[in-house]
């Protein structure tokens, strides 16, 4: 069943990916000014000539995007018509399709305007939600047709708001994380778990901004850890809602590792993409978490 619209939706789910991975390559390396002060063109080219590799990680990044907006918008509208009669299928075909939209004017507009890190951290933000919009589009062509036993949970409803909590404080760490990037403050603490060789640092500038994600990342650990306890407790029979409990705190497990690895590396590129790339799917899985949670009627 939808077997087109499943492999659709695969494709534009990894495709988010890509794109998620080139925005922090472009905000690593530096190239978002890259193209000039300018867009759509690139210094004022269709197609820039003999471009710098910076100007190329820019203007791929723009095309990559250019072509996954419009297969956001396709598989909005396919699975819409195809699975429209389950019930979050609309939502999540609205917010995939708002915020592609507003991650692109978000960059537009950094482009030609300027931003401020506040406003700026909030482009990864979109394209986040964005990316866990398709996978949970993709996730429900997949369910269509499924026994509900499965996909409709007793969960009792403190348990549901905890897990609510668990995917607005990911959101949260997330933003303080692009925050640090975008603000150039990841090397303001020198060490791991310390910073400067201090449990707590002169709360100041730069330091401050990295010290804070620090403890907000590790405060939501043991968050996720919680939630994970319960789901063992509790809900191992239920298998889709026990294994993307069990995926996010492994992710959550890598997110914090990979944190760790790019100090000690002093920012290694790859360890880097790698941490943009992980809380991507930890994001994803808490998602879906908490929509099989919302599909409970227990009080």
């Amino acid at each position: 069943m939808h077997r087109s619209l499943k492999m659709f939706g695969i494709l534009t789910t990894l495709g988010m990916l890509l794109v998620i991975i080139q925005g922090a390559l472009v905000t690593q390396t530096g190239s978002g000014d890259a193209c000039g002060p300018e867009w759509p063109l690139c210094l004022g080219q269709v197609i820039p000539e003999n471009p710098a590799i910076e100007t190329m990680i820019e203007y791929t990044h723009r095309v990559v995007s250019a072509v996954l907006g419009l297969m956001v918008i396709g598989l909005a509208v396919w699975s819409w018509r195809k699975i429209g009669h389950l019930r979050e299928t609309k939502l999540f075909s609205i917010l995939a399709v708002i915020f592609i939209v507003f991650q692109g004017l978000l960059g537009a507009a950094a482009v030609v305007w300027g931003q401020s890190d506040a406003v700026m951290a909030l482009h990864f933000g979109f394209s986040l939600i964005s990316f866990a919009s398709v996978l949970l589009l993709t996730l429900l062509a997949f369910e269509d047709g499924k026994p509900a036993k499965l996909t409709k949970p007793f969960i009792k409803k403190r348990v549901r708001r905890y897990i609510y909590f668990v995917v607005a404080f990911i959101y949260f760490v997330v933003y303080t994380g692009a925050y640090v990037k975008h603000t150039n403050s990841g090397g303001a603490c020198a060490g791991w778990p310390l910073c400067n060789g201090e449990l707590i640092p002169t709360l100041t500038g730069p330091a401050a901004i990295q010290f804070g994600h620090r403890v907000v990342a590790g405060l939501l650990f043991f968050i996720v850890l919680g939630l994970f306890i319960q789901l063992l407790k509790h809900h191992r029979d239920n298998k889709p809602l026990f294994l993307s409990g069990l995926l996010t705190f492994i992710f959550i497990s890598a997110q914090v590792t990979s944190g760790a690895i790019i100090i000690f590396s002093g920012f290694n590129l790859n360890a880097t993409i790698a941490h943009a790339f992980i809380v991507s799917l930890l994001f994803g899985s808490a998602c879906y978490t908490a929509l099989i949670a919302s599909r409970s009627d227990a009080k």
